[in-house]
C-alpha cells in the first residue's frame, strides 16, 4: 500500500541537503544554478498569466489516461480548470525546470507528457534556439497545449498520440537526445520501458528530468533503478523532480537528495548568502 504523500514528502525533507553541504563541484554548480538563483525572467509572468487563464475555464473535455491513470480523478471529463490545477506542472518545478534547460544548454529538447502546454514554455524560453518536440497522448488535450504554443508564439513541435507510438517517430526526427522530460505515464514499468528506449540517443552530456519520482512507491522503485544504470554518474532528487547526468569522467557515480537552502534555513551559510 502506497505511504500518504505528505510522509514521502517528510522522508524526503529528511534526507535533503543544500548547496551548503556540497563538496563536487559538479553537484554544488547544479545547486547553485537551480535551486538557489532567485531571478525572475519575463516568461514566468507570461506563463502564468496563462495558467491563470486557465484556472477560470470551466470548459469540460474528456481526458484519455494512460500509464498509472490518475488519482486525483475519478471521471474522464474533467474541466480545463482542474487539469490546470492538479495535472499542470506547478511553477515552482516548472521555474526549476526552465534553469535545467539553462544549466544544461540543450539543442535537442523532448517533452513527454505535454498537458497544456505551460511547462515546454518554460523550457522552450531558456532554450529558444533548440529543436523541441512534446508528446501528449491525450486529443483533446493536445489542442489545449497546441493554442498555448500558438498564443505565446512557442516553436515546439507537437505530436499526438501514445507514447509508444509517437517516441520512435520524435527519437528519430531529433537524431539525439540532448535533454528529455518525461512526465507522463507515472507506471513503473513504463516509465523504465520508455527511458531504455531514449537511451541509445542520448550521450555524455544529456540531461534526463522525470517529473513525480515520488508519485507513488512504484516511481520511487523505477527511480532507484533508473540510478543503478551504469550509463548514469549522477542523480539530483528534488521530489518534484529527478535529474539524471551521464558525464563519463565521473568516477564513481554519486547521488544527492538536495533541496533549496530556503527550505532548511538552519543549515549553516544561509544567513550569509552564496
Amino acid at each position: 500500500m502506497n505511504q500518504p504523500a505528505f510522509f514521502r514528502f517528510l522522508k524526503y525533507a529528511w534526507k535533503a541537503s543544500t548547496v551548503y553541504d556540497l563538496h563536487s563541484p559538479l553537484a554544488y554548480s547544479f545547486a547553485r544554478e537551480v535551486l538557489e538563483d532567485r531571478r525572475n525572467y519575463y516568461i514566468f509572468s507570461d506563463a502564468e498569466n496563462l495558467r491563470a487563464e486557465w484556472l477560470r475555464d470551466r470548459r469540460k473535455i474528456q481526458v484519455s489516461d494512460f500509464g498509472a491513470g490518475s488519482t486525483a480523478f475519478k471521471s474522464s471529463e474533467r474541466s480545463i480548470a482542474d487539469l490546470a490545477r492538479k495535472v499542470a506542472t506547478p511553477p515552482l518545478f516548472c521555474r526549476w525546470l526552465f534553469r535545467i534547460v539553462q544549466f544544461s544548454r540543450p539543442e535537442t529538447m523532448l517533452e513527454m507528457g505535454a498537458s497544456l502546454g505551460i511547462s515546454a514554455l518554460y523550457q522552450s524560453a531558456a532554450a529558444p534556439s533548440a529543436r523541441f518536440i512534446a508528446i501528449e497522448g491525450c486529443p483533446q488535450t493536445a489542442q489545449l497545449a497546441q493554442h498555448t504554443f500558438q498564443k505565446m508564439k512557442c516553436p515546439v513541435e507537437l505530436l499526438t498520440g501514445r507514447f509508444e507510438e509517437q517516441l520512435p517517430t520524435a527519437l528519430a526526427q531529433l537524431g539525439r537526445l540532448d535533454y528529455l522530460y518525461l512526465d507522463g505515464d507515472h507506471s513503473q514499468e513504463g516509465t523504465l520501458k520508455y527511458l531504455r528506449a531514449c537511451l541509445p540517443y542520448s550521450h555524455p552530456e544529456s540531461v534526463w528530468v522525470i517529473g513525480d519520482i515520488h508519485w507513488s512507491e512504484g516511481m520511487e522503485r523505477a527511480w532507484q533503478e533508473l540510478k543503478s544504470w551504469p550509463e548514469v554518474r549522477m542523480s539530483f532528487d528534488l521530489y518534484g523532480l529527478g535529474v539524471i547526468l551521464f558525464r563519463q569522467e565521473i568516477r564513481d557515480p554519486a547521488h544527492f537528495v538536495l533541496a533549496p537552502s530556503l527550505w532548511k534555513p538552519w543549515r549553516l551559510g544561509r544567513w550569509g548568502g552564496l
